[in-house]
């Protein structure tokens, strides 16, 4: 025997729901989770359908009614409106009083005598009134009564053919026998910057207004203006701790360091400190604190690097010895990639007897940070240490710093990638930087938009980082530059740049490999923070129009438009009322044209009525009254057109 045998409705394959309910899926406020689930029943009875979902500091279930798409598949759904975390599940029910009135109608139809029928209807309209308000209690028991009285036979027959009744089965179902799905789903409601932000990278140290002099958090918040002008939102830093001195790597990652050489910032750790510490040259930690406020002001939120490994220098390596792998000769492992090696990074051993300490030491750095003021992390190599370790440190960190966020920074396997987006990461890097071509853009963007991958994993595109020197962007040319970036900014809500290298389109390169020539991994540079050029233009126009189209806030609302041209990628955006439309050329040589279809019946506008498209790179503006509009973009001028549609 079962104790749901009286449940009769079937309620299965809830959408979205990651791996059986062990993941949940991820928000900002103001988003609608649509809902699907498969609900059925033995028999002919109506079925009928809702969402419950509330708020983790909420007691009670609020709940949206389901309608049947087909095949028995049912859809609804709800907006979240605060962060934290909600719950939501699916219930269904056989649904005895809209049978009853389906099957009056018809006998209705076929001229039967309906006495027993009102009475039957009369006991389903009593039954709602415990659910009911003191008004409709009121109407409910006349409506009774008249069923129920055979001298009102035809006045009760035609109450039953009306809405009244109709409208009461709607809102006092009898959810005695219902069935609810076999767990609750969750959500995560992150905040806005979670969902829509734009990212500037550069090194600390190369912030000096003078040649060979080492930057400093002083020399940062005279950049801040100008960053600030480009129209970002985030300013990142690479690690910011003492760096070690032991097999310390020189200029272009020679393997001995000459005197005067500063070394990788990613190897932490020295007599000065660990990741607690900041480097000297660079500040005080008051000079930090007062950074980050000046960011502030100037709208920026300053980001860190989260870098869990070590010099041999760092405390961390006489005083937790555990903590790292020892080679049978009595030496310590460091860092590999075969054949690569890093001898001045000590990865951390995971599987040691000393786990819990180390896992709670290492979320202590994180909030020792977020203590100083820092809400967001971009997490270096994380599919190098323990999922286990991040699904507990992620949740614990937002659980006391609520609005936290984390960026992986993997570039790896996919399932890697997915699992931790699923473990809690707030944002991914993805494979953006390699995909060129038309057919390898929509193809990614389809599966990061249109699969189950929509629901927890959000990328952040980078068409470059201190690490990569893509070799699509190796000839410098300026097209290229401006394309990949207006993509990066115009595909996802979240993307970022590394700088001023990417504005000033420097593109030295290291022989043979995607890494920068002279990188500010391993040595300070000087940089003319004043250059402005046609780049740097586009990034402010672009970032200035994602402020103020909710179209561009967003990733998953895309639509590609056919073009019939592989070097033309055109791509339609809406939200609500406002309409963008991207065409950008791949080719960054050759004048590109063709036409480009615009989704009318997106915009509700009929062939042949003229509508605006104003142009928000060049100020151009345009009327077009067909599905198919002329486009054409030549390597002298600007290689993307970036429309917003005025209906």
């Amino acid at each position: 025997m079962t104790e749901h045998g009286l449940e009769r409705v079937i309620v299965e394959h809830v959408s979205p729901e990651i791996d059986a309910g062990r993941f949940y899926i991820k928000k900002t406020p103001g988003e609608t989770i649509k809902v699907e689930a498969d609900i059925f029943t033995d028999g002919h009875d109506h079925v009928r359908g809702r969402i419950l979902y509330k708020h983790e500091n909420e007691h009670n279930w609020a709940f949206a009614p389901m309608h049947l798409l087909s095949n028995d598949r049912w859809q609804s759904s709800f907006t979240v409106s605060k962060t934290g975390f909600y719950a939501y599940t699916v219930i269904g029910w056989v649904d005895h009083p809209l049978t009853w009135l389906e099957g009056f109608f018809k006998k209705y139809q076929d001229a039967q005598h309906l006495g027993v029928e009102l009475l039957i209807g009369a006991d389903f309209l009593e039954a709602m009134l415990p659910q009911a308000t003191k008004a409709d209690q009121k109407i409910i028991k006349s409506y009774v009564a008249t069923l129920r009285d055979e001298h009102k036979y035809e006045q009760a027959v035609a109450l039953v053919l009306g809405k009244e009744i109709h409208q009461f089965i709607d809102l006092y179902p009898n959810l005695e026998n219902a069935t609810t799905y076999l767990r609750e789903l969750r959500v995560y409601v992150d905040r806005e910057k979670a969902g829509f932000s734009s990212w500037y990278c550069f090194f600390p140290r190369s912030a000096s207004p003078k040649e060979g002099v080492h930057g400093t958090f002083k020399d940062c918040e005279a950049l801040l203006p100008r960053i600030a002008e480009m129209g970002f939102d985030v300013l990142y830093f690479p690690p910011i701790h003492p760096i070690g001195h032991t097999f310390r790597k020189g200029k272009n990652n020679t393997v001995n360091a000459l005197p005067g050489d500063d070394g990788v910032p990613y190897a932490i750790g020295s007599e000065e400190g660990g990741h607690k510490d900041i480097l000297k040259d660079l500040g005080t930690l008051q000079d930090f604190k007062h950074l980050i406020k000046e960011a502030a002001k100037h709208g920026l939120e300053i980001a860190m690097d989260f870098a869990i490994q070590c010099s041999p220098d760092h405390p961390y390596v006489k005083a937790h010895p555990k903590w790292f792998k020892w080679r049978p000769d009595g030496t310590v492992q460091y860092a590999e990639n075969p054949p690569k090696k890093y001898q001045d990074i000590l990865p951390i051993n995971f599987e040691n007897d000393d786990w819990q300490n180390l896992w709670n030491e290492l979320k202590s750095i994180l909030d020792y940070w977020c203590e100083q003021g820092i809400r967001i992390f971009r997490v270096d190599n994380p599919h190098t240490k323990s999922f286990n370790f991040w699904e507990w440190c992620i949740a614990e960190v937002q659980k006391q710093y609520p609005g936290t966020v984390f960026l992986s920074e993997a570039f790896t396997k996919p399932k890697v990638m997915k699992e931790l987006a699923k473990l809690g990461y707030t944002q991914s890097y993805t494979y953006y930087t390699w995909r060129n071509s038309k057919q390898e853009l929509i193809e990614y963007m389809q599966e990061l938009t249109q699969t189950e991958m929509k629901d927890y994993y959000r990328p952040n595109f980078w068409p470059n980082t201190h690490d990569i020197n893509p070799y699509g962007l190796q000839s410098g040319n300026e097209s290229s530059f401006i394309a990949r970036y207006f993509m990066a900014a115009t595909l996802s809500s979240n993307y970022g740049i590394f700088g001023p290298v990417y504005e000033l389109m420097y593109h030295e390169t290291y022989p043979g490999k995607e890494e920068y020539l002279h990188s500010e991994k391993y040595e300070v540079r000087h940089w003319d923070w004043s250059l402005r050029n046609r780049l740097t233009d586009v990034i402010t126009k672009v970032n200035a129009a994602r402020k103020v189209n909710p179209a561009l806030q967003q990733t998953n609302n895309i639509r590609f438009c056919e073009t019939y041209n592989d070097q033309l990628l055109a791509y339609y955006k809406r939200a609500g009322d406002n309409h963008i439309l991207c065409v950008v050329k791949l080719d960054p040589y050759n004048k590109q044209f063709a036409h480009v279809q615009v989704p009318l019946w997106e915009l509700g506008i009929e062939p042949g009525q003229d509508f605006t498209v104003y142009d928000i790179l060049t100020g151009n503006t345009f009327i077009w009254n067909q599905e198919w509009n002329y486009v054409q973009l030549d390597s002298s001028d600007l290689p993307a057109h970036l429309f917003r549609i005025e209906v």
